[in-house]
């Protein structure tokens, strides 16, 4: 098979793990309770070191400064934003990002269908402190830079067609970025204090190289107009956060993920969870850890969504959790422990929804395993978590 008849055959189900069923939409517009994702406890810590509900296993699939598996391939260090993509044969990808500066790039973990890892390889290299990203309906992984001269870069996950610089999507601190295959519209967050959010409209969707980037004005009761920026290449000179004076300020966006016509996205500088209706065009708060009854959540960072519609938003910091967040209210639904100082990135299901991927950015190596010079103590550690996420299919119809 050539490359480019793999990656066709890779698009439907790429297109069908980026869209998802239909529920947030009506949520937001007449709030109701909502059943499924309730999990129950957490358990004491595994073997691995994760509290899990009744019925959820764990297991490493990879260790940054090591080789992967039996591949030889050596797992990058602060592993951050992934993402997954279905495989011809009924396996998976899944695409990781290195927060790491001058070499931090992208590195990718191939699952066969019964979910072993039978490859591991670099699909970016050569660029620098890759935060988050996203995915895209057609297949592709577009991995950020954050820095104030930070691009987005387009990669396959695949590892077959080349990276390619994406300097109309701006020149900026990028954090993450999400597709809408409907509106064929892209929503990118920006990772500083008075960060902006933006909205990139293709010239001829989906090709990238050349559109509009407009910039957020929230008004009253949360309308949302938007406005061009006069320079998206603006970078440290001109940054594109101060071009338009009118934009809202985001205190630190984060994960930015699409579902069903909503655009999630957070904000760590107020501990926030953003909703874009975009049909309504109009923004709300879906969680604010300063006004929630039960703050359970702090530190928000990378997002991403259950099929049924639970958002799950991973901590920086915090108590080291993924919780789903619905109705104003957080609860966790798994806990690394003993790993202070690090944070939880990258969390993405594999197309089953059966299986849950993230990383602890700067997780330890164990008890007694020597550490590869130059690698620093905490280089991170990912993993895969399974068992009846909400919404995945009954075991046996997968």
């Amino acid at each position: 098979m050539d490359r480019r008849t793999f990656v066709r055959s890779s698009l439907g189900g790429a297109a069908a793990l980026a869209l998802g069923p239909a529920l947030w939409a009506e949520a937001l517009a007449s709030p109701r309770s909502r059943s499924g994702g309730a999990y129950g406890p957490l358990g004491e810590p595994d073997a691995n070191g994760i509290r899990l509900p009744e019925g959820f296993t764990s297991r490493v699939v990879a260790r940054s400064g090591l080789p992967v598996g039996l591949t030889g391939y050596v797992w990058h260090l602060a592993p951050d934003g992934g993402a997954t993509f279905p495989k011809p044969d009924g396996g998976w990808v899944y695409v990781s990002n290195s927060e790491v500066p001058v070499v931090g790039g992208a590195g990718a973990l191939s699952f066969g269908p019964d979910g072993e890892i039978v490859d591991a390889y670099r699909i970016l290299a050569g660029t620098s402190l890759n935060c988050a990203g996203g995915p895209t309906p057609w297949g592709t992984w577009l991995s950020c830079e954050e820095f104030d001269n930070g691009q987005v870069w387009e990669c396959d996950p695949h590892g077959f067609a080349p990276r390619l610089p994406i300097p109309a999507l701006g020149v900026f601190s990028h954090e993450a970025v999400a597709v809408d295959p409907l509106g064929q519209r892209l929503y990118l967050t920006e990772d500083k204090p008075d960060g902006r959010f933006y909205r990139f409209t293709p010239d001829a969707y989906p090709t990238l190289t050349s559109g509009v980037l407009e910039v957020a004005v929230v008004g009253d009761r949360g309308a949302v107009s938007w406005v061009p920026v006069p320079n998206p290449q603006g970078g440290a000179l001109t940054p594109t956060r101060a071009q338009v004076p009118a934009s809202t300020a985001f205190d630190g966006g984060e994960g930015c993920w699409y579902h069903e016509g909503t655009v999630y996205f957070t904000t760590k500088g107020d501990n926030r969870v953003w909703a874009l209706d975009i049909r309504r065009s109009r923004l709300s708060i879906l969680y604010d850890a300063a006004t929630a009854a039960n703050p359970e959540l702090t530190g928000v960072d990378n997002v991403t969504v259950a099929p049924n519609g639970d958002v799950l938003v991973a901590e920086d910091g915090g108590d080291m959790q993924i919780c789903v967040v619905r109705d104003g209210t957080a609860s966790p639904i798994l806990q690394i422990v003993g790993h202070a100082g690090s944070e939880i990135t990258g969390p993405a299901f594999d197309p089953s929804f059966t299986r849950l991927y993230f990383s602890s950015q700067r997780g330890p190596f164990p008890v007694g395993v020597e550490i590869p010079p130059p690698v620093p103590a905490g280089p991170g550690i990912t993993y895969e978590v399974s068992g009846p996420f909400a919404g995945s299919p009954p075991r046996g119809r997968r």
